[in-house]
């Protein structure tokens, strides 16, 4: 091969091409090899791709703010952004006074106790297709539209009081809220319909539940307080909100790249359906390999020199979670999917940020994931999934599915 040949394209990331999102990896590689902060001249954002860069961004209150909000669309980075993504976009210490009363609600034990409710749900979804089978039985379902897009959903909904009859649309307004069309740099015009639709649901809502409250998570935030200090209802509204979104769909994409990576490799899927107590590892590779969360924005709020360039205060800069998962300095063979893979190297995933911004349902995403996958394994022999008619969910910063096929074997 002549030199020439051998060139690599001009580096290029552009979150908003679907092209990227069907495979962002070898793209990250060279972002950490050769650009570790790189700068998109044509729409003006940093990137940051190194496992060291990100990890200490996730964890800095001094040079990156938050009060633009986290996400790259141009109709979502403003002054406004906390009232859809609650303290996600706010700075201390308006940050750490609404997280301290979110956090009065929504509370270890009260996530803990869901666990009953989860397994109910789940086992509602695989009664649904599985109830009539026998062992030895093969059924055909969709992974994501028939179970790993419900039961987030029916959780998140259980907990806030979120009626059955609206979950379905809840759940559609809340896909289209993350859609992204190929090359369009902003939320779709669905989108952003699905956005006010959603905020004047949960207005109405928190409006009842005041009036008529239960003993669900909409209530305890209505009542949370400390010191005299309470939610306003417009505060409680923008947390729901989130938590529709990041909840629900995080959480279904964290099912849907676990089943499809695991079945990618027989022999690492035999060894996970012959001994559940791997259900832990698969979840936590697979928020390594493939998390659901790719990307995170931050304001600049002074100038920042990495790796010889200098970005000034007010730039908008992407940590980019799925490069730091793989990154060689940190994580040993990197691009493949590891069931062995060991402890110290898990337990540096960014995948659920960091610091005061570390994800509040992070240990609520986790027990969702084991409680489904366990379930499924007590059920199911095996599964195949046809990876040819997977179909990707595309987003600007979750990365996922909306269909994959699969065939399951029931014990």
């Amino acid at each position: 091969m002549s030199s020439q040949a051998s060139i690599e394209p001009r580096l290029v990331f552009d979150p908003y091409d679907h092209a990227l999102q069907d495979d962002p990896y070898p793209v990250y590689a060279r972002l950490r090899r050769e650009d570790p902060f790189h700068h998109d001249e044509q729409h003006d954002f940093w990137v940051l791709s190194r496992h060291a860069d990100v990890h200490a961004a996730v964890r800095s209150d001094a040079a990156y703010s938050n009060r633009m909000g986290v996400s790259l669309d141009a109709s979502a980075w403003n002054e406004h952004a906390h009232t859809v993504m609650s303290f996600l976009a706010m700075d201390p210490p308006r940050q750490t006074r609404l997280r301290r009363l979110v956090s009065k609600g929504f509370t270890p034990r009260r996530v803990a106790e869901l666990e009953p409710r989860i397994q109910r749900i789940t086992d509602h979804y695989l009664d649904r297709h599985l109830g009539a089978a026998r062992s030895g039985d093969t059924v055909e379902l969709d992974w994501i539209v028939d179970l790993a897009g419900k039961v987030p959903m029916d959780v998140i909904s259980e907990m806030l009081g979120v009626p059955e009859s609206d979950r379905d649309e809840v759940r559609r307004l809340a896909d289209l809220l993350v859609m992204r069309e190929d090359g369009l740099r902003d939320v779709p015009p669905a989108g952003i319909e699905a956005s006010l639709q959603l905020f004047e649901y949960y207005r109405g809502h928190v409006a009842h539940r005041k009036q008529h409250p239960t003993d669900d998570l909409t209530t305890a935030l209505l009542a949370a307080q400390e010191g005299g200090d309470r939610m306003s209802e417009a505060e409680v509204v923008g947390f729901l909100f989130l938590m529709v979104v990041a909840g629900n769909e995080t959480t279904t994409k964290l099912l849907g790249n676990a089943m499809f990576h695991l079945t990618a490799d027989p022999a690492q899927r035999d060894r996970v359906f012959g001994d559940a107590a791997l259900v832990p590892r698969w979840i936590e590779e697979t928020l390594r390999h493939d998390t659901s969360t790719q990307l995170l924005a931050r304001l600049l709020v002074e100038d920042l020199t990495l790796h010889g360039r200098t970005a000034p205060a007010g730039s908008q800069v992407l940590l980019a979670l799925g490069s730091a998962n793989h990154d060689e300095d940190v994580f040993t063979d990197p691009e493949t999917f590891r069931l062995d893979r060991p402890d110290d190297q898990l337990s540096q995933i960014v995948s659920f940020g960091g610091g005061r911004h570390f994800c509040l349902g992070a240990n609520l995403a986790r027990l969702e994931a084991r409680v489904v996958l366990d379930s499924l394994l007590r059920r199911v022999s095996t599964v195949e999934v046809d990876h040819a008619r997977c179909v990707r969910f595309y987003s600007a910063n979750v990365r996922g599915f909306e269909h994959v096929p699969a065939r399951l074997v029931v014990r």
